[in-house]
């Protein structure tokens, strides 16, 4: 797959999405959450971590979750990434109510729709990169051949071909991402779920990381959901979710995505 990474200037421009829901087409939206709540008892302390969220997504969207500490975004992208039910409210995913699922449902739905790409990488400490991306193969049907075809692949797009065989221990911060990046991507999953993507890695492999989402995204029509706190993160997107305090208090289209390499406002001056 071929990454372009044009270092060009940007202007960020973002137009209100019309009743959270952008014209994407005539299909069904892959995503329609109505009225989201999730609440937390802590002892005597009730927290609603969601207040009352509503939005749809369409498939082949490439969007950001954006918000602070403590905004709702993780309790948000655990629901939408079926690791979590809502405590009240409604997530249809591809027609199916999702917040109807027992566990079993819910681990079969993401291990069939939903690739992830968590802030820490949650690597398996005593098997190489190559047997951690071929985790979510596993229990698939493919021969082991085809499988570890796709983990090599998956780690050669990711800039990990010279470290198949190495344990987490001798890879660096920024190759353990990358080889979670990798994992999330191996079963072709419909929607990709990533938590701060480029958190871990360095300015040249994250222009890069984000280079490989916004590829997957306009060639091959992949539904990503970034979840940040990082508004320049959140601009490499075409459409931005701001929560704070449970609730959602912007959804834009954003006019003019940047491109991977663009260089970050500051290190402009330096």
């Amino acid at each position: 797959m071929n990454i372009s990474l044009p270092f060009t200037h940007t202007t960020i421009a973002e137009q209100p999405v019309s009743q959270n829901t952008p014209d994407m087409g005539t299909d069904k939206p892959m995503i329609v959450i109505h009225n989201l709540t999730k609440v937390f008892t802590m002892g005597d302390n009730v927290v609603h971590a969601l207040d009352g969220a509503s939005f749809n997504i369409e498939k082949g969207e490439l969007l950001a979750i954006m918000g602070p500490s403590g905004s709702g975004k993780s309790t948000l992208m655990s629901i939408v990434g079926c690791l979590d039910v809502p405590t009240s409210g409604s997530y249809i995913l591809d027609d199916s109510p999702v917040e109807k699922m027992n566990d079993n449902q819910l681990a079969d739905i993401r291990s069939r729709k939903i690739g992830f790409v968590f802030q820490q990488f949650n690597l398996l400490s005593r098997t190489s990169a190559l047997e951690n991306v071929m985790l979510p193969l596993t229990y698939t049907n493919q021969s082991g051949r085809i499988n570890r075809e796709k983990s090599m692949q998956a780690l050669e797009m990711v800039g990990l071909k010279e470290r198949v065989y190495h344990h987490p221990n001798e890879l660096s911060g920024g190759q353990q991402q990358r080889v979670a990046i990798a994992r999330a991507l191996v079963n072709n999953p419909s929607i990709l779920i990533a938590d701060e993507p480029t958190g871990a890695l360095d300015s040249k492999t994250g222009a890069e990381i984000m280079g490989l989402f916004q590829n997957l995204h306009e060639e091959f029509g992949q539904t990503i959901i970034m979840v940040t706190h990082d508004a320049f993160i959140a601009h490499h997107t075409d459409r931005i979710i701001r929560l704070a305090d449970g609730r959602i208090i912007s959804d834009s289209l954003n006019a003019n995505p940047l491109k991977a390499g663009t260089l970050r406002p500051d290190a402009e001056n330096n």
